[in-house]
């Protein structure tokens, strides 16, 4: 069994992946889940769309611009 420390980070970590994938499955424009990252095809976590922020901000810039070509 692990130290207090690492029992509390673990929890925290935990907390803070549940409360992004909640996040994110409130997001109506948002695709649904496939298990791989929207963005770049990269695996996934069940219930997530992008593999990090950094791909969830380009999707979402690129659906911006695709979105104003339209127009």
């Amino acid at each position: 069994m692990g130290d207090l420390a690492d029992l509390a980070q673990a929890q925290s970590e935990r907390i803070e992946e549940l409360r992004l994938k909640n996040h994110r499955l409130q997001d109506k424009n948002a695709p649904f889940p496939t298990g791989v990252c929207i963005y770049c095809g990269e695996p996934v976590t069940e219930g997530l769309r992008w593999c990090d922020q950094e791909c969830r901000d380009d999707w979402e810039y690129m659906t911006t611009m695709r979105q104003r070509q339209k127009l």
